[in-house]
């Protein structure tokens, strides 16, 4: 397995992480009715619910980007290099979102894109 391939495992995960960060402590917590309960959450676990929401919405982009990538045969170094960034940037992303940090949040995104747009145009 490539260090690319492994941080397509790794960013499968992380929304799940946001998911377990937004139902910290499951106090309260309705599992018969999961999203209604988190719809009502305010603060951290409403930060974090959003950025599990947009940590899934960010997958497919980055899973065919590193897919493409990887069968256009570009250097394997660069694909991993371009995917761990784009994973350090996403998990900063989460830490970000949960600790109300905005811009840094949007300086960590951006730079999450970057990698994922470097990857495609090393095709």
């Amino acid at each position: 397995m490539t260090i690319a391939y492994f941080c397509i495992l790794v960013m499968g995960l992380l929304p799940y992480v946001a998911t377990g960060i937004a139902k910290k402590g499951w106090e309260g917590y309705d599992n018969g009715l999961p999203r209604q309960w988190l719809a009502k959450q305010t603060g951290f676990r409403a930060r974090a619910n959003a950025a599990q929401a947009n940590l899934f919405e960010s997958l497919p982009f980055f899973f065919a980007a590193v897919i493409i990538a990887s069968i256009e045969h570009v250097p394997q170094e660069r694909i991993d290099l371009l995917a761990v960034g784009f994973v350090l940037a996403r998990i900063a992303y989460l830490a970000c979102y949960v600790a109300n940090w905005p811009t840094t949040r949007s300086i960590v995104w951006l730079i999450g894109i970057i990698c994922v747009v470097s990857l495609l145009l090393q095709i």
